[in-house]
């Protein structure tokens, strides 16, 4: 039994002719290319809305005091810079 399932897409000429040159040149089905395209952007929209919530949790003035505390190490050797 399969997970996939089928969607028409309609795609202006131009478009559907660079899908078809770089699938070719990465060697794989224009379905597979699509698939792809639309996993990365997805994966995009959905780590711009992960930091975006994170964000909006940040205590700045917590995170000042953090990093302004004394306490700690050194660096060692070769982590100065």
């Amino acid at each position: 039994m399969s997970d996939l399932s089928t969607y028409p897409l309609r795609l202006p000429r131009s478009i559907r002719a660079g899908v078809e040159r770089l699938s070719k040149k990465e060697g794989v089905s224009i379905n597979q290319f699509v698939s792809i395209a639309v996993a990365e952007k997805l994966a995009m929209l959905e780590a711009e809305s992960y930091f975006t919530e994170r964000q909006a949790r940040a205590d700045l003035d917590a995170f000042d005091r953090l990093m302004a505390r004394a306490t700690g190490e050194p660096p060692r050797e070769g982590d100065e810079a």
